[in-house]
């Protein structure tokens, strides 16, 4: 009785409990892999840095053993477990008091069975109970009421509950996929971080935080786990692209089972490429919680802040590049394979500056971080400037460019990357419309990358990164190019599609990435939730509002696909899975905001007054546009 009343504590976040006199009975014997299958052990407020042949290390307290989560052995415990605010009641007190236990009662059974996962019941107005106890923790009282289904939003939110993912019997996320009708599962049926962040909105604006609180605090645990390939280990900051939740039988006793939870930070991903994104993600996501929930302890939990110190400390290392852009492979973010955005993508930029104004708004101030903080704000004006600078074309950048003079060799070079206007491809002349503009997708030495990639100019306004005249520009783009971005599905993950010679070399051949298919030139669905909040940010929901109309013409009849193909989005994706989760959530978000607008200023970041004042010393007091003719001449040698 102790030892599940210990299980139940943890994974409620409860600290109270004497871990020191919990000793594990059954936490030997199920460690084969050479990596992560392993139990989660309990974490108190001391950070877990390093693991170790498969084995977790925590610093700071030496008597605490590993706390296995018996998941069939956890008998009911008198009192509230619930993770409400202190004092409130919880909702299984609520639906005893009132009565209504036996409306949440019936024979449907979650998807997780089929995955192998421990299994809880889900019902059908939204309930969910384990296979020995009632399971509610963590849902609102608006999921407990029985819903129609007559309308899409409400055929969205069966689907999105259906999707859950428990480990020892509390939500923890959800999978990437629920297709029935596919027959090889490949890493669809495990949480990934990306994916997950619309399903977390969505339940925050629902009202249902538990589940978002978990995925936080679990993924944080495995941020610390053995990555290695070729026996090569990447930086300790790198949080995991998924992970699957598995169910094991304990050794020597076949009535018991356990739950452990098996990461993947790119050893198994297609191309062995580390997400350079998930971090970034976890970070929003986790100042979106306290956000919307006002619940500002988990941020301020001391394994929370070193999270965040680790990725921070990641992103931040010096390198050789004089950019103040991210550095990345191909693949390392949503456009996960060979796509030609090696170098510093877009994507990347806006989700680093994005991540790096919430973690400034999070982090506790001590003697440690000033460094760390001080590095933080000097990254966050040079970014700033570079992106609005050297990635922003309208047609008066274009015909710029178009006269360049190039092997320019001072430090007052116009043309500073020796970019050649031959690069100007023709389709951009013809794309570019009067009024409007955009963020190119990529800027390396004597290249520039002129596509239109949809998640990196919506999250540039969202995050502030562009400026307002920018943001309302690239919006102005969307409304004149809307045949071509949005057409029969929104919305297009760039534009155009690489085709030809060009898309042979680009991608290899890539059979999946064929021209306007999946991530080139595929039309996603979930982008419809960067995409409300980009438009109300700037006060133009109209947009928004007229994307999701196209996108409900045929989304659930189309069964929820992960994209859609062809120029206009005309056909369901040759390869999409069918009932996609962040399609799903994605819609779910869009249609939340537009209801209430005011909820978006739980994702957006607004400029401050600093960041302008720093803006504008840079372009009015560039150092290397100091006057020389009085100094003495030197050499470069």
């Amino acid at each position: 009785m102790a030892a599940s009343e210990a299980v139940l504590q943890v994974v409620c976040g409860s600290s109270s409990y004497d871990f020191h006199n919990v000793r594990s009975n059954k936490s030997k014997g199920f460690n084969t892999r050479k990596r992560s299958s392993v139990h989660v052990q309990a974490q108190l407020s001391s950070r877990p840095f390093r693991a170790s042949k498969g084995k977790r290390v925590f610093h700071g307290t030496d008597k605490l053993e590993s706390l296995v989560c018996n998941c069939k052995r956890v008998e009911s415990v008198n009192g509230d477990t619930n993770n409400n605010h202190e004092g409130a009641p919880s909702k299984l007190d609520k639906i005893q008091n009132s009565g209504s236990l036996d409306e949440i009662v019936t024979d449907s059974t979650r998807h997780g069975e089929a995955m192998g996962l421990d299994v809880a019941v889900k019902h059908n107005n939204g309930g969910f109970t384990s296979k020995d106890k009632l399971h509610i923790d963590g849902l609102s009282r608006d999921s407990l009421n029985k819903v129609s289904g007559n309308s899409i939003e409400d055929e969205a939110w069966d689907l999105l509950r259906s999707s859950i993912v428990y480990y020892c019997n509390n939500p923890i996320g959800t999978i990437a996929a629920n297709d029935p009708s596919s027959t090889v599962i490949l890493n669809y049926d495990q949480v990934f971080i990306r994916d997950f962040v619309p399903s977390g909105i969505a339940f925050l604006l629902k009202g249902e935080y538990d589940i978002v609180r978990n995925f936080i605090l679990h993924t944080l645990q495995l941020q610390s786990w053995e990555k290695t390939m070729d026996c090569h280990s990447p930086g300790q900051g790198l949080m995991p692209a998924s992970f699957k939740v598995r169910t094991i039988l304990l050794d020597g006793d076949d009535a018991a089972t356990e739950d452990v939870l098996d990461p993947d930070f790119g050893e198994a991903a297609i191309g062995r490429v580390a997400p350079v994104d998930s971090g970034l993600w976890w970070i929003i996501l986790l100042r979106a919680y306290g956000k919307c929930t006002g619940d500002l302890s988990v941020q301020e939990r001391v394994d929370v802040q070193t999270g965040i110190k680790m990725i921070l400390k990641l992103c931040l290392a010096d390198g050789f590049d004089m950019f103040p852009t991210l550095l990345v492979t191909d693949g390392s973010c949503m456009i996960d394979r060979r796509m030609g955005i090696h170098g510093h993508p877009l994507e990347i930029q806006a989700l680093f500056y994005s991540a790096l104004l919430c973690a400034r708004e999070m982090l506790t101030p001590e003697d440690g971080s000033a460094d760390l903080i001080r590095a933080l704000n000097n990254r966050l004006v040079a970014l700033s400037f570079h992106i609005r600078e050297y990635y922003w074309i309208d047609m008066r950048k274009v015909n710029e460019i178009y006269r360049y003079k190039t092997e320019e060799y001072s430090y007052d070079a116009v043309n500073k990357f020796n970019i050649y206007p031959e690069q100007i491809p023709p389709w951009l002349v013809e794309f570019m419309p009067s009024k409007g503009g955009y963020l190119i997708g990529n800027l390396q030495p004597a290249h520039m990358d002129f596509r239109f990639f949809s998640l990196g100019n919506l999250w540039s306004i969202v995050s502030s990164l562009a400026t307002a005249e920018q943001s309302h520009a690239i919006l102005d783009l969307i409304e004149a190019k809307w045949a071509e971005l949005v057409a029969d599905m929104p919305f297009k993950i760039c534009y155009p599609a690489l085709d030809g010679q060009e898309w042979r070399i680009i991608t290899g051949s890539d059979p999946k990435n064929t021209p306007w298919s999946y991530h080139n030139g595929g039309s996603w669905p979930t982008l419809l939730w960067q995409l409300t909040v980009a438009c109300i940010k700037m006060n133009r929901a109209d947009i928004a509002s007229k994307a999701v109309q196209v996108a409900e013409r045929r989304i659930s009849k189309d069964k929820w696909p992960e994209y859609y193909d062809t120029k206009r989005a005309r056909f369901i994706g040759k390869q999409a899975r069918l009932f996609q989760t962040w399609s799903i959530a994605g819609y779910l978000v869009a249609k939340q905001l537009l209801a209430n607008p005011d909820a978006a200023k739980f994702l957006t970041n607004e400029e401050d007054s600093e960041l302008i004042n720093a803006l504008s010393c840079m372009i009015s007091a560039n150092p290397r546009r100091r006057k020389r003719g009085r100094k003495k001449q030197s050499f470069i040698v």
